[in-house]
């Protein structure tokens, strides 16, 4: 295997990783530990420029960092991404190397599952490695992190809508769905038994087609989704979605989905409050999966119903940060980064002082 740091400023520390017997190109970047250790899931990806890559494991682990911080996990923010098609490319031996990979980083990186893997594919890295999390509960874990996620983005999802729409009740009230993965299959579910009325897209038509039968939803394609007139527009594949192109497009009051770094570029935010729309920042909204992982690090081990009262603290998080955005008259999306830079920033000084452990 061969093994390259690539230097990136902001980051503590990114690496790629070859292993051509196992198929492997790979990156590992690690942001910030500053809180604790880095955790963030491990995503596999058919990505069609090794620079497509690199740009999301920067994302993704820059958004890890604040996802992690606002939570109190008390650990920092990492990714991996692992390049090749999670339905056709996936063998024993890939995974063993990518545990390899982690393994050399010595613990200042712990993975789990994410976009393209799963927790079978995490037993083959912790053959090799220790540094996994969310194994399933027979083997000691958390098990999958999507329905904790699944309900952390629900929870998230009504705060936003009381605060916009002045009402919790989500009976009647229409949801575009972008993305019917196992977070937004969750999401979806959750939706229809609050009553809401749901209209869904994903790539993959059979998986589409299949939860707009259970779900009673109406379906439109994948570039359709944007300028449906729903109440809440709910982004849960892939990042970026909020753009030039989409956000004309926009017809409704509140953006608030499970997908990682949804706003292109942070200017984007400002778009959104520019037509009246309620940003819920994404990094707040789908913690839940990393918060249920989180509590894997506890003394005791983990325990479900300590993971569960942190997820439902979700609601509170959104809240809070829509009443600082207001207050302050900034974009959601500025607040939830004020509040990740204020806890960063008194983690550093615990530090400098060699106080308190975090």
């Amino acid at each position: 295997m061969e093994i390259t740091r690539l230097p990136v400023e902001g980051y503590e520390e990114v690496y790629k990783a070859t292993d051509p017997g196992a198929g492997l190109t790979a990156f590992v970047a690690v942001h910030d530990t500053t809180l604790g250790p880095a955790l963030g899931g491990c995503r596999m990806w058919h990505y069609s420029r090794e620079e497509d890559a690199v740009t999301d494991v920067l994302r993704l682990s820059r958004g890890m960092t604040f996802k992690s911080a606002v939570a109190r996990t008390g650990l920092g923010g990492g990714k991996a991404v692992i390049i090749g098609d999670p339905k056709t490319e996936k063998t024993e031996e890939l995974f063993r190397a990518m545990g390899r990979f982690v393994h050399t980083l010595g613990g200042r990186y712990t993975t789990a599952e994410d976009v393209g893997t799963n927790e079978a594919d995490m037993l083959n890295l912790r053959e090799v490695t220790p540094y996994v999390s969310g194994l399933p509960r027979i083997k000691g874990g958390s098990g999958d992190p999507s329905p904790y996620t699944a309900l952390g983005v629900f929870l998230g999802l009504k705060a936003a809508v009381e605060a916009r729409l002045g009402t919790s009740d989500l009976s009647g009230l229409h949801v575009s769905v972008q993305g019917i993965g196992n977070v937004g299959y969750g999401l979806a579910k959750q939706l229809k038994e609050a009553g809401a009325r749901l209209t869904i897209t994903d790539v993959h038509e059979q998986r589409l087609q299949e939860a707009a039968s259970e779900l009673g939803a109406t379906v439109v394609g994948p570039n359709e989704i944007y300028a449906v007139d729903a109440d809440v527009f709910a982004p849960c594949a892939l990042g970026a979605v909020i753009n030039d192109r989409t956000l004309p497009q926009l017809k409704c009051k509140v953006v608030a989905g499970g997908a990682n770094n949804q706003l292109a570029e942070d200017r984007h935010g400002e778009a959104l409050v520019e037509k009246g729309i309620l940003y819920a920042p994404d990094f707040v909204l789908n913690a839940g999966g990393i918060i249920n992982v989180s509590v894997e690090f506890m003394p005791d081990g983990y325990n479900e119903e300590e993971s569960l009262k942190r997820v439902h603290n979700i609601a509170t998080a959104i809240k809070d940060i829509v009443r600082t955005a207001d207050e302050q008259q900034i974009p959601t999306s500025q607040a939830a980064f004020v509040l990740a830079q204020q806890i960063l920033a008194e983690g550093r000084r615990k530090q400098d002082s060699g106080g308190a452990e975090l």
